[in-house]
């Protein structure tokens, strides 16, 4: 601790000199030749007095000096030095103040009176002036006012006047029948010298007069008598004795205002602040004499307006005054020594703030500064001196002036010589004079210099200086070249038409060299240039831009061509221009809260005029960009925590700081309490804590603006018990080491003592001596690994446990690191029995198991797990690695609905196993969180009235896409419910709508879904419709539409009035309903037949088997089917897969306007027109949904699910038909990710269940498609379910034995109703023709009447695979 304790304070010496070396060779220009600063203020100034006539006054001051000579004391008297050489009655005392023996005050002669100022000096080196004192002199006593008798009533309040001069109110008192009135809070005496009695009493009565004392003479006023009169119990009026009046006071002052009230009943006073009610507090606010309020030590918040309000239950009365509270000057920034060369130019800063604003001034040397060209007042109240001269050298002061006082602060300046550096000779030649030196660009304001470097340079990276000043004055001024090698500067701020002197000097690494010959340039007259721009104005309006604007200059001369802005960033110093063509201008893209300078040049033809003056102006704050830096917790004790933080970085608080915003939480629960602390805090104690409980930190600063990011969070836990901390810990109980090649191993047990603080431990280690290195560590670790040892070395390693107090005794122990040729550990086992639960769709969860630990599976040990995860889509993902130190890790950021395989290792020292055997898990669907794209829309050929909208699947699916909605609108303004809707189930990518109005501007947008929902819609894409048909024109009128009749190919368009094409149209659709009707009645009698035949051999079969259900029969009259025939059309595979390959295109004819859209099917029978379009929204899917294959397969429905219950992974498996005949065999689903994700329909759901092989579209389809995006309940009839619960398919809709479709065909004009259509007669078998007969099932014999499937049977792709064979399934 000792040794810690003497090289921190070496290295603090170290540090001192080297930056007292520093500074000092910076401020004496390389050596030490140039005089130090001298040490010069005031240690006692002037202050106000108030003097009596006759009497001795004194008017203190006081000067510090550090110079060789010490500081003589003058004194001006109303800014005139006095002459006190042989004044007799004043004169100066040693320490500088004045000193009169008597004061001298009359009528006409005040030769005292007057404001005084001490001024300072010091030969050779300058002067400074004091803060201005008043000198006052009491004047002869005068009563404006005196008492007069008064008469007062018991407990009711009266004013006994007396009014003298302001500044003999402190020397007046009062007395009662010529005894001294002692005051109190019933008796008051006020700011005018009046007193106050309220609550009268019977012993207030007798002779009052008022004083004036210690002034010289005294002076007494008239006796007054008071009498007191019983109170009467009668109604008097309230009235105002005495009303508040507006004070002016300064900031630490007290204040009385006035407020005396009479009247009966008596009444209560109260006073308001602002729109406060103002309430008394014990030492500040004080409620006097019944009603008179007094404030002590007055602050700014004080200032304002003061109610006097007083009521009783008669009336109520209010009086009003002002309170305006004045604040002394004071330095925000005072100005600072400057060391200078000659020609240079210096800024001396000054701010002050007060109230009211203070005027500066600036003094020279005890004279005050005049601006002039070269002494300038800039930003208010800074001094800038332009190219100094000896002459220059001296003390600045900035003095600062209100009505409620003065302050003055110096500073010094010091010029120094080229020449001095302090060594006998330069260290070698330095350059001779620049050559050439021209004036390449003339203009009214600036002049643009060249040269060429010089002949003798003498070094290679040459500076240069220009001196520049105005013929015949004496006082130059200096620009340096930008960079090294510069040849050209140009010289703004000239004045016009005016002659002036350069000269160029270059400097080398040895220093100055000589200067060129003077070249003497005028500058161009100004009269054709145009003026400054008056009235620039620069305001922020956000934290990064500035709304600038300015009038048009009163002088233009001729037309102004552009404005060229200049901007500087005031921290950086660059300054940048921009060209305006108006008079305005919002400049973007600006630091937030930074200080920027801007101005004006307009050009005309002839060029740029004349700059404006700069205007300065700051950015607004911002919510800081970056959290507070390096936040540390400390546990206090059992129930607090001491948070220490640091502010955010400089560039990333975006304002002023002003406080921090900490949350804090208990352990893992999200609920959050809050604290908040000052701007300048950096630390805050968190108490009220529980005991031995953990609790999260994290700490945000705030501006004006709000609060910025917090910092991660960071956790302490509080202790058990709170434990003595007024003595170090003892000695840890164990220490043991464990030596390996290049590391130790350490580990112990805390101190047994466990009613002592222990805040860490302190681990020294070594090789000999445990000295060399040291480690602090938490004081919950029980281990910890010392690393990069050398092999086969011999290490001390000791021991201590430390609080605030210091460190407890050490603990030794040594050990010898192993040598390096020891073999590599043998591998570690791999984990076992790796798990990957999902637990959302970005979220997997890995678990495992290690064998190589204790039955417990606790780790003891540092051992860590390595996971790795990857998908194969695509097929280049990179592998992801995370380390952990428990038996499991959550994976995040995972891609939705993506199969992730995981593998784990161990890694325990040096010793690593291989991976783990993989495991698998596939993250949930979430919704689409991209749009459909590359939507286009086209119009179908020969059907203007029809359009195809293709697109393709969004990017980012997320899942199988379950379906698309389709929105289109005339108005691409509408809301969205204004839309008309189309739903695309399915995955198909194209689109027909018809029937659109021609010579239309359609919208078009997308929207994907998947079983999570709707994804994003796609950017609106329009399409107009062609202007005209082209299909012939029909005669009649086109108002006379009828909906279409269902068994015919017309459109919508209506039948003329022409009687002979409607005859002809009559005669046509009676000749095809009569050839339709010959053709089903035989095909019906021929499929009657085949199956009276197929159930005769059923029959016997059944007979054989004595009543059961397996068949029993020779084996050779019929073969067990072969599994592996065709296996690959089982419908084994994922049920996300599309049941057609290549995606056709929907045809749907759909209404012009959303009401076209019916809420409910209950109308459908009584309004053919809208059971024509509910029948086209269903029936039409089954034409395109349907392919060539797909008829010749038997039908085979395409499978959808609901949008809402689409399980992630079904699995769905076939099992073995044990036997033709059998008429149980059924198919089973996977297990499913979730129960309530199902296939099945819902019990009572209220939609109807047509037969298995009435449609291509499966009812699930069409009701869930209806249901999810048009809201429309379908209420079709739904028939009772059958006692064999038997699947029955009308002779229409069955394949013919060569695999033939005989369902509905229906085409683009004509659709199909076969879904409406009641069954004919039970479904009839075919022979087993079909090229899956090893998978069909016959079908029992036909019941009487027509069955429906189950309600709680799933509909799966397996019940397609039957053909055209009825399917009976299991119930039970």
């Amino acid at each position: 601790m000792a040794e810690r304790g003497a090289l921190s304070l070496l290295s603090l010496l170290c540090l001192t000199f080297l930056y007292t070396a520093t500074t000092a060779a910076k401020h004496v220009d390389k050596g030490s030749a140039a005089q130090p600063f001298i040490p010069f203020w005031f240690t006692v100034e002037p202050q106000d007095t108030l003097a009596i006539r006759g009497n001795a006054a004194v008017l203190n001051c006081s000067a510090h000096s550090d110079a060789a000579t010490p500081a003589r004391i003058e004194w001006k008297k109303d800014g005139t030095f006095m002459s006190l050489v042989s004044d007799e009655r004043r004169h100066i005392l040693p320490d500088g103040s004045l000193f009169f023996t008597h004061v001298v005050h009359s009528k006409h002669n005040k030769p005292d009176e007057g404001t005084y100022q001490c001024v300072a000096t010091i030969d050779n080196l300058g002067s400074i002036s004091s803060r201005t004192a008043r000198l006052s002199v009491a004047g002869m006593p005068r009563f404006a006012s005196q008492p007069a008798p008064a008469t007062v009533r018991l407990g009711d309040s009266q004013v006994m006047a007396c009014e003298v001069n302001s500044d003999l109110v402190p020397f007046t008192r009062w007395e009662k029948d010529r005894q001294p009135l002692e005051l109190s809070t019933r008796l008051v005496q006020l700011p005018s010298g009046a007193l106050v009695i309220s609550n009268a009493t019977e012993s207030d009565a007798g002779l009052y007069r008022c004083l004036v004392e210690n002034v010289g003479s005294s002076k007494s006023s008239d006796e007054a008598q008071l009498q007191i009169l019983p109170e009467t119990g009668e109604e008097r009026k309230l009235e105002f004795l005495l009303q508040p009046v507006s004070v002016t006071k300064v900031v630490g002052a007290s204040v009385l205002l006035p407020c005396v009230v009479t009247g009966y009943p008596a009444p209560h006073v109260r006073w308001m602040f602002g729109d406060k009610l103002l309430q008394e507090s014990e030492g500040r606010v004080e409620v006097l004499g019944g009603g008179s309020l007094q404030i002590f030590n007055l602050t700014e918040e004080d200032a304002g307006v003061y109610t006097c309000m007083a009521d009783n239950s008669n009336a109520t009365i209010e009086a009003q005054a002002q309170l305006t509270v004045q604040v002394y000057p004071q330095f925000v920034k005072r100005p600072a020594n400057i060391y200078a060369h000659e020609s240079m130019d210096i800024v001396f800063e000054c701010e002050v703030s007060g109230s009211p604003a203070p005027t500066v001034k600036w003094v020279k040397n005890g004279d005050a500064v005049i601006p002039s060209d070269y002494f300038k007042i800039i930003k208010e109240h800074n001094l800038q001196v332009l190219g100094l001269v000896k002459s220059d050298e001296g003390f600045y002061q900035c003095l600062a002036e209100n009505d409620a006082g003065n302050i003055q602060s110096s500073a010094q300046l010091i010029i120094l010589d080229h020449g001095s550096g302090g060594v006998a000779s330069p260290a070698g030649p330095t350059p001779s004079a620049p050559r050439d030196v021209v004036a390449s660009l003339v203009s009214t304001r600036f002049i643009k210099l060249t040269w060429r470097p010089p002949a003798e340079p003498h070094g290679d990276e040459l500076t240069y200086s220009v001196f520049y000043s105005q013929d015949g004055t004496s006082r130059e001024r200096v620009v340096n070249t930008s960079r090294p090698g510069e040849m050209q500067v140009t010289i703004q701020n000239l004045m016009p038409d005016t002659k002036y002197r350069f000269r160029v000097v270059a400097h080398n690494s040895n220093g100055q060299g000589e200067s060129s010959a003077a070249l003497k340039v005028a500058t161009q007259a100004e009269v054709q240039v145009p003026g400054p721009a008056p009235n620039l104005q620069a305001v922020s309006n956000t934290p990064t831009s500035v709304s600038l604007s300015w009038d048009k200059p009163l002088t233009g001369n001729g037309e102004i061509v552009t404005y060229k802005l200049y901007y500087t960033d005031k921290s950086v110093g660059n300054e940048q221009d921009v060209d305006i063509d108006g008079q305005s201008y919002t400049m973007t893209g600006l630091k937030k809260n930074t200080e920027y300078s801007f101005r004006v040049v307009a050009n005309n033809k002839h060029g740029p005029g004349v700059s404006t003056e700069d205007v300065v102006v700051r950015t607004l704050s911002d919510v800081p960009s970056a959290p507070p830096q390096n936040l540390t917790l400390e546990v206090q004790n059992s129930k607090s925590i001491m948070l220490r933080w640091q502010p955010p970085p400089l560039n990333a608080q975006n304002g002023e700081i002003t406080g921090y915003k900490i949350r804090y939480r208990k352990g893992s629960r999200r609920s959050e309490a809050a604290e908040t602390t000052g701007g300048t805090q950096l630390n805050k104690l968190i108490d009220g804590l529980e005991r031995g409980t953990e609790y999260s930190f994290r700490v945000s600063a705030m501006t004006v603006n709000g609060t910025g990011p917090a910092t991660e969070w960071t956790t302490a836990e509080t202790f058990e018990s709170d434990l003595d901390e007024s003595r170090v810990p003892d000695q840890p109980s164990s220490l043991h080491v464990r030596p390996l090649i290049n590391s130790i191993v350490v580990s112990w047990t805390p101190p047994e003592n466990q009613d002592i603080v222990v805040r860490g431990y302190t681990i020294g280690y070594g090789i000999g001596s445990p000295h060399a290195q040291t480690i602090k560590v938490d004081y919950k670790q029980r281990y910890y690994t010392i690393e990069s040892l050398d092999p086969s070395s011999h290490y001390v390693i000791t021991l201590k446990a430390f609080n605030n107090v210091g460190e407890g005794i050490p603990v030794y122990e040594s050990a010898i690191t192993r040598p390096q040729s020891v073999p590599d550990p043998t591998p570690m086992m791999p984990p076992v029995g790796v798990q990957a639960s999902v637990l959302s769709h970005d979220t997997i969860k890995v678990t495992w198991a290690d064998n190589s630990l204790p039955k417990n599976q606790k780790i003891t040990d540092n051992r860590y797990y390595t996971v790795r995860w990857k998908t194969n889509i695509p097929a280049n993902t990179k592998v992801k690695m995370a380390n952990t130190t428990s038996l499991n890790h959550m994976v995040t950021g995972l891609k939705p609905n993506t199969l992730y395989e995981f593998s784990v290792m161990v890694t325990k020292g040096r010793r690593t196993s291989t991976w783990s055997m993989t495991a698998q898990g596939t993250t949930f669907e979430t919704i689409p969180s991209s749009s459909p794209k590359d939507v286009t829309v086209v119009s179908k050929e020969n059907k203007p009235r029809t359009i195809i909208v293709n697109w393709q699947p969004p990017s980012e699916a997320n899942g199988k896409i379950t379906g698309y909605i389709i929105y289109y609108s005339t108005d691409v303004n509408a809301e969205v419910h204004d839309w008309v809707i189309e739903p695309v189930v399915g995955n198909r990518l194209t689109h027909q709508i018809q029937e659109l109005t021609l010579d239309t501007t359609y919208y078009f947008k997308i929207q994907a879904r998947n079983s999570k929902g709707m994804g994003p819609m796609s950017e609106a894409v329009n399409f107009r419709t062609p202007k005209t048909s082209n299909l012939p024109p029909k005669p009649g009128p086109s108002g006379n539409q009828h909906p279409q009749d269902p068994g015919t190919s017309v459109g919508k368009s209506g039948v003329g009035s022409n009687s002979e094409n409607h005859i002809l149209v009559i005669v046509i659709i009676i000749s095809v309903g009569a050839f339709t009707i010959i053709v089903v009645v035989v095909g019906a009698f021929l499929c009657t037949r085949r199956t009276t035949s197929h159930q005769k051999k059923k029959r016997a079969a059944s007979k054989s088997s004595n009543g059961s259900h397996k068949y029993k029969g020779n084996s050779k009259d019929l073969k067990p089917p072969d599994l592996w025939i065709h296996h690959e059309r089982l419908e084994l595979k994922p049920m996300d897969k599309s049941p057609e390959p290549n995606p056709v295109m929907t045809e749907t004819p759909i209404p012009r306007t959303s009401q076209d859209i019916t809420p409910a099917d209950s109308g459908l029978e009584s309004n053919p027109h809208l059971q024509q379009r509910r029948n086209s929204y269903r029936g039409h899917e089954s034409e395109d949904s349907m392919s060539t294959l797909a008829g010749r397969r038997g039908m085979r429905p395409k499978m959808m699910m609901p949008f809402d219950a689409q399980p992630p992974q079904p699995v769905i498996s076939a099992h073995p038909i044990h036997s033709l005949d059998n008429h149980h065999h059924h198919y089973h689903m996977g297990s499913l990710a979730s129960p309530t994700r199902s296939y099945l329909y819902h019990q009572g759901s209220g939609h109807s269940r047509p037969h298995a092989c009435t449609t291509p579209i499966s009812h699930l389809d069409r009701v869930d498609s209806t249901e999810s995006v048009r809201n429309t309940p379908s209420s079709e009839p739904l028939p009772p379910a059958t006692a064999s619960s038997q699947a029955s398919c009308p002779s229409e809709i069955l394949a013919d034995p060569e695999g033939s479709y005989h369902g509905s065909t229906t085409t683009e004009e004509e659709p199909s109703y076969s879904s409406n259509l009641p069954p004919h007669r039970s479904a009839h078998p075919h022979a087993h023709a079909h090229p899956l007969k090893s998978f069909a099932v016959p079908a029992i014999p036909a019941t009487s009447h027509p069955s429906y499937e189950s309600p709680a049977l799933p509909s799966t792709p397996l019940l397609a695979q039957t053909g055209t064979h009825a399917l009976k399934l299991r119930s039970d």
